[in-house]
């Protein structure tokens, strides 16, 4: 049966579950001064004004670092955050000296999810106070543009669901993250995107995903990944057995292979449709897999770089995650933990291991609450004001 949000549209086709102003440092240099810009508008009410609020992403990254595929892949990440169906206008602040210069993300057109972007440097505008004035100003402007938008009536179909897990556990493979599959399968039914990432975490488990995959060379691709993230690792001396963490062990898992079975099945059964890079916009429907570290953090950074409008994470240990821009929804994999963190955890995907639901039913439940978050419901995650970012550092630093 068709189902709906009530979202943003955007011109470009997206739809946004949010609306903000983004404000993102193109380097560590302007890090602090991102951060002052947003808390010009701390604890301003915009209750009616359309827009749900300023948000800053400071980083360490953007200079000392070599020109290629590390500060492409930065500049990949800090232009998908901005030109975002969640963000209605951005800024992009430099030093104006630094490697990752503000002229590469002020292309013609601006932002692509049909708001505007604009540019500034601490030297050009004369300093910390001043470049934070103009910035606040830019926000201002922005504002009002934003403003005139409100939410409507938007398909499913609309819908780019991150799926992540962090601090597994022995539960998490047979209670959240089969339910998240199954949620993830009613999306991709109604013609919407679902995106599973941490590829330290799919292996021993990619037979399961290759198999699934609509083209051979999709299926290459995938592999193609793995391979590359062993070699990766192993220029560190490290492999994929360092994973599971302590605290994974601690919960159950004894391997990687184990953690991964259970970490691939957020995907659902539904055929493999695509395969990106870390951060890469996400323009095929259906199942897409992404290249991500299994770190939290740095994973959803990717995740949403890519333009997922929501995202769900999973976890059996405790994991207190969000990101400025787009709505998390916790889902505790057992009881006791959903009862010890009840104001981090929004669903208790537990109840299927207590024998009082079935992994259909908390799966259904699963979207359903999806639908109301994309709709503008707040997730613990958001009330609370996490708002992790961390961009994948992959080059050396100069």
């Amino acid at each position: 049966e068709p189902r709906t949000f009530l979202g943003y549209r955007r011109a470009d086709g997206r739809a946004g579950t949010r609306n903000y102003i983004a404000v993102a440092g193109a380097s560590n240099c302007a890090a602090h001064a991102v951060s002052e810009i947003e808390a010009v508008f701390r604890g301003e009410n915009f209750s009616g004004s359309g827009i749900d609020g300023v948000v800053s992403f400071p980083h360490g990254d953007g200079c000392g670092q070599s020109e290629g595929p590390d500060t492409e892949q930065l500049r990949r990440t800090l232009d998908g955050v901005m030109d975002h169906p969640n963000v209605a206008g951005s800024i992009i602040v430099g030093l104006g000296c630094e490697v990752n210069q503000i002229s590469y993300y002020l292309h013609e057109g601006g932002n692509g999810s049909s708001g505007a972007r604009r540019g500034l440097t601490l030297q050009e505008s004369g300093g910390t106070r001043n470049v934070v004035r103009d910035g606040a100003k830019a926000a201002r402007e922005l504002i009002d543009r934003a403003g005139r938008l409100e939410r409507v009536e938007c398909p499913a179909a609309k819908l780019v669901l991150g799926t992540n897990c962090g601090g597994s556990d022995g539960f998490s493979g047979i209670t959240a993250n089969p339910a998240l599959g199954y949620c993830s399968d009613l999306l991709v039914k109604q013609g919407g995107t679902t995106v599973l990432a941490e590829t330290p975490e799919i292996y021993g488990a990619e037979h399961l995903l290759t198999r699934r995959a609509v083209t051979p060379e999709i299926g290459r691709k995938l592999l193609r990944q793995i391979e590359w993230y062993k070699e990766y690792v192993g220029r560190f001396g490290s492999s994929f057995d360092d994973n599971p963490s302590p605290g994974n062990k601690a919960g159950g898992l004894t391997n990687i292979a184990e953690k991964s079975l259970g970490a691939a099945i957020k995907s659902g059964a539904s055929p493999l449709a695509a395969v990106v890079e870390y951060a890469e916009r996400i323009s095929t429907p259906g199942f897409v897999y992404m290249n991500t570290p299994g770190h939290d953090p740095v994973s959803l950074t990717g995740l949403a770089a890519g333009g997922a409008n929501i995202i769900i994470f999973t976890t059996g240990r405790g994991s207190a995650i969000g990101f400025p821009t787009i709505p998390v929804i916790k889902v505790a994999t057992n009881s006791r933990m959903f009862r010890h963190m009840q104001s981090n955890m929004d669903v208790n995907a537990g109840s299927i291991a207590d024998g009082e639901e079935d992994i259909r039913q908390v799966g259904e439940r699963l979207y359903r609450l999806m639908l109301e978050v994309a709709s503008g419901r707040r997730t613990f995650a958001e009330q609370l004001g996490h708002r992790e970012f961390v961009p994948w550092r992959i080059g050396p630093v100069m």
